[in-house]
């Protein structure tokens, strides 16, 4: 069974970088999508990106284009989120997510469309 663990995570001031990583164990993330997903307090879970297993395709939220990457090494059967000139708003616990997928060139940014969910890694963005 796939296992998923978030890390990287931590307080950083506004404008500043964050690298999360989501390493799997269990399984293979090959032919497994993954998704970033990030939850406010007292707000509901939003899609951030993901990535398709070819690694070829990915989608982003329109708050964080052209600020956050995506990326895949399946040989280290680890997935980051490159996150840049991090906001205030962008504070959130932030969790990774992943599903087994046929077509190697998709991925879904909705939660409803991933299988497998680490705890989730705490970002704070605060001066």
């Amino acid at each position: 069974q796939l296992q998923l663990v978030e890390s990287g995570g931590g307080l950083v001031q506004p404008g500043g970088s964050l690298r999360l990583s989501c390493a799997a164990s269990g399984d293979t993330l090959n032919r497994n999508a993954i998704g970033w997903f990030r939850q406010a307090a007292g707000k509901e879970r939003e899609a951030v990106s993901c990535i398709s297993w070819s690694g070829s395709f990915t989608n982003y939220a329109d708050s964080v284009k052209g600020r956050f990457t995506i990326s895949r090494d399946n040989a280290k059967n680890t997935a980051y989120l490159q996150m840049n000139s991090l906001k205030p708003e962008d504070t959130a616990v932030y969790t990774c997510a992943a599903i087994r997928l046929s077509l190697p060139n998709l991925c879904v940014l909705r939660d409803t469309a991933f299988k497998s969910w680490g705890q989730g890694t705490q970002v704070t963005v605060s001066s």
